[in-house]
């Protein structure tokens, strides 16, 4: 009887033991991914499972602000997340992200130098980030119903489309409409500037029909709106599924994104998240994930084998002139951002 009851309280005391130093085998051979919804093919996960062995703890978030708020919050400890440049700047300044060490990777050339330098403006050294997908913001609008072509931000505030069309229930997104419409730089820190944008965004919301994020694309393949502010791969693949849907970036300019993976500064299992990341840049996983997101690929495979319906397209491959008069977001002062959020929750609460 005491010997029974010695080896339970040695087996209670080394299961503790290893919940306490998370070294069962489970999360050993595991990996927690936080990504956008939509942004990864399900084949990309599986087959990484089936190749490596390593579990995949896949999780997502609609919006930046949304991912980091989660993150931030600790309530699950992920091992490699893919966000925006705006909020990975934020993270890396706040300690958040560890340095990649791309000597590992085997597949590190597969993405173009002008991808790094692209995320340059908030990765100055190219030491924390990989580029995922790039692209732009514009206007998918359902040329059967519009008077014309699209090409200014003007249309979304001069009263011809009331009630026809849907902005991005994201802040910086919709903020970055209106202070193009305006004129202004859309990485402002101008109190003044932003006031602006806000009553001009107060008083188009009565003409508009809703805020969405991934729906937008969804809601004019429908026929349920005629024109709405999407992101360059919904564009495109809008195009795709009903005829006459088109996208374009306003002669104003727009904002230039690039999304990228880092891995989180409490990562437990580099050697998975680094597997992981070298997977991604690979010829057939890149393939794979442009043909299922159709956003803009940093991936010199998959440039080369893009179809010219692909290569002629604004909403994928956007001309020189076009990026040259875009924007890539930065990290915003802590007062500014304070004063985005609160100017944000009055407009959706008006």
């Amino acid at each position: 009887m005491k010997k029974k009851f010695v080896v339970v309280v040695f087996m209670v005391l080394l299961m503790s033991s290893c919940l306490m130093c998370g070294c069962n085998k489970a999360d050993e051979n595991s990996i927690t991914v936080f990504n956008y919804g939509m942004y990864m093919d399900p084949e990309v996960l599986k087959i990484f499972e089936e190749e490596t062995g390593i579990k995949v703890k896949y999780e997502e978030a609609p919006t930046p602000e949304e991912l980091y708020t989660k993150y931030k919050s600790g309530a699950v400890k992920y091992d490699v997340l893919c966000t925006s440049e705006y909020m990975l700047q934020r993270l890396i300044n706040e300690g958040e992200l560890q340095e990649v060490d791309f000597s590992t990777l085997k597949n590190r050339d597969n993405i173009g130098d002008e991808y790094f330098d692209m995320c340059k403006s908030f990765d100055p050294d190219n030491k924390y980030v990989m580029p995922y997908f790039w692209g732009t913001v514009g206007i998918l609008y359902d040329k059967e119903k519009v008077h014309g072509d699209v090409d200014t931000w003007d249309v979304l505030f001069n009263g011809e489309y009331a009630g026809e069309f849907i902005m991005q229930n994201s802040m910086r997104d919709a903020y970055m409409v209106a202070l193009k419409q305006l004129g202004y730089s859309i990485n402002t820190t101008n109190e003044a500037e932003l006031r602006e944008a806000q009553e001009l965004l107060i008083d188009q919301k009565p003409d508009v029909q809703s805020y969405l994020v991934d729906e937008v694309k969804d809601e004019l393949v429908a026929g349920n709106a005629t024109l709405g502010v999407v992101y360059s791969g919904e564009g495109y693949y809008a195009g795709e599924e009903r005829e006459g849907l088109v996208y374009c970036i306003p002669r104003e300019g727009t904002n230039l994104w690039i999304d990228c993976f880092g891995v989180t500064k409490d990562c437990k299992n580099v050697d998975n998240a680094m597997k992981f990341l070298d997977y991604l840049c690979r010829e057939d996983c890149a393939k794979i994930n442009f043909d299922y997101v159709k956003y803009a690929s940093p991936y010199l495979s998959v440039i080369e084998t893009m179809t010219d319906k692909e290569k002629a397209s604004s909403a994928i491959n956007p001309s020189k002139e076009i990026i040259n008069n875009c924007e890539i977001y930065v990290q915003l002062p802590q007062e500014t951002t304070d004063l985005l959020n609160a100017l944000w929750k009055e407009l959706k609460a008006e």
